[in-house]
């Protein structure tokens, strides 16, 4: 019984790009190997996501199209794992949900759904399911964290580290403390370590993720303590971190990140929403008026910081009023980028038992008001940076073409210059921006940039 090749797709958030290298780390370690092929792999594994209701439907159309491929190979096993997996096992594996034609087809082909806090198990689950039975593990945990699990990464610039699972903040919209539980934090010295493997390896960043880091804590070491721990392995490795809450950002934490160059001066801070009457109904804990308070002492604090943020349009009972209140904070704050969405009712939630009553026609408009809002920000904030000079990280060719190259700034902003046989990957360069866009800027290479040397200059 063939049972070594593994092949996953991912979807949602950084986390779950971690915690499939996590789960590649585990299986790698039981004998499997990795294929990019489907066609090619034993076991098939979807690493889903809950947050919207359309990123579940994605699965059910890509469980679909596997089917196909399970009908020419009966022994293939096809699982799910992730936010989806611990939210819709019933769904998906054990019961049919009513009159749903996608659910019909993840019956079918469904094997196992292992769950976020499960994916120590995913061996024995995988012997269960070549055994002919369902493997189902969705159990949530109140200690897992995976200390001590390796996570299979390929060679490459960029690594994304979980520092904490679950969430304890309970926001009414959200499915997060359901589907990965409750807070906890894995140990700084672990999370040091890591970050030193991969700074040897070539790696030149790394992202550090929880669904709160502020709230993350090892001992008498708290989120600020990690991150200098962190940025002080290297200084050629760059350090960030998502996501923030706005009632954990500590002055701390802001004084550390100017303390350390290497420290990324970018900080997402999801607001949501610029009404407190609705900030309240989310369970937000926080006001808009302490919300611009810590933008203003960050601005203090961090010399040139970008923000991005989350907002979500059409939440229940949002009136013309609260959705003009989310567009005066938007130009207040000044946003760099956003991410933003229309509400979308998760079963479970607090949110999904009050009605949902901002009809889709208005959710849209509003959301497009946000959109344009934003693009028009941010073009005027990348048009104010042509003729300055700014440090990029070199990723690679653009994606557009091999003739030009493609870096961040350490304000998460996309810059495009030519490509010079001298720049590689890995580069830090310092760039004269000449054009922008609303997402993109494009620059001109004026000479590398010795992160460790300009901190010697600077001492």
């Amino acid at each position: 019984m063939g049972k070594s090749n593994i092949y996953i797709e991912t979807y949602g958030c950084q986390m779950n790009l971690a915690d499939t290298e996590l789960v590649l780390g585990i299986l790698k370690k039981h004998g499997y190997d990795v294929t990019k092929q489907a066609d090619e792999a034993d076991v098939i594994l979807l690493n889903t996501c809950s947050i919207r209701d359309n990123a579940e439907q994605r699965i059910y159309g890509r469980l679909g199209n596997f089917k196909t491929l399970k009908n020419i190979k009966p022994g293939l096993i096809v699982g799910v794992l992730g936010c989806m997996a611990e939210r819709l096992r019933k769904d998906l594996i054990e019961d049919l949900p009513t009159g749903s034609q996608s659910g019909q087809a993840g019956k079918k082909i469904v094997d196992l759904v292992v769950g976020p806090d499960e994916y120590r198990r995913l061996p024995e689950f995988l012997d269960t399911a070549f055994n002919g039975e369902k493997g189902i593990g969705v159990k949530l945990s109140r200690t897992e964290t995976y200390d001590d699990i390796i996570p299979f990464r390929e060679d490459g610039l960029q690594a994304w580290l979980s520092v904490m699972r679950g969430c304890d903040k309970f926001c009414t919209f959200c499915v997060v403390p359901f589907t990965r539980g409750r807070e906890r934090s894995r140990s700084l010295s672990s999370v040091v370590e890591e970050v030193k493997q991969l700074s040897e390896r070539g790696f030149r960043e790394v992202t550090l993720l929880g669904q709160n880091v502020n709230s993350y804590v090892d001992g008498q070491n708290d989120f600020a303590d990690l991150l200098a721990a962190c940025a002080q392995v290297s200084r050629k490795t760059r350090i960030r971190f998502t996501t923030s809450h706005p009632q954990d950002l500590s002055d701390k934490l802001l004084y550390t990140i100017a303390a350390h160059p290497n420290i990324c001066n970018y900080i997402h801070l999801p607001v949501q929403s610029g009404s407190n009457r609705i900030l309240e109904l989310m369970n937000r804990t926080y006001t808009v008026e302490h919300y611009l308070s810590l933008i203003d002492k960050a601005k203090r604090i961090i010399s040139g910081v970008s923000f991005s943020t989350d907002i979500i349009s059409g939440f229940p009972t949002e009136t013309d009023e609260d959705h003009a209140m989310t567009l005066d904070l938007m130009k207040r704050v000044r946003y760099d980028g956003a991410y933003m969405f229309k509400y979308s009712p998760r079963e479970g939630t607090k949110a999904y038992k009050m009605k949902d009553d901002v009809v889709d026609e208005v959710k849209t408009k509003r959301l497009q008001e946000i959109i344009e809002l934003q693009h028009q920000i941010s073009y005027e904030i990348n048009q104010s940076l042509i003729g300055k000079e700014e440090v990029i990280l070199v990723e690679g060719f653009s994606r557009k073409s091999d003739q030009f190259l493609s870096g961040r700034t350490d304000t998460n902003k996309v810059v495009i210059i030519p490509a010079e046989g001298k720049i590689k990957e890995g580069n830090y360069v310092k760039v004269k921006i000449n054009r922008a866009t609303s997402g993109t800027l494009f620059g001109d290479f004026q000479e590398f940039y010795d992160p460790e040397e300009q901190l010697a200059l600077t001492a």
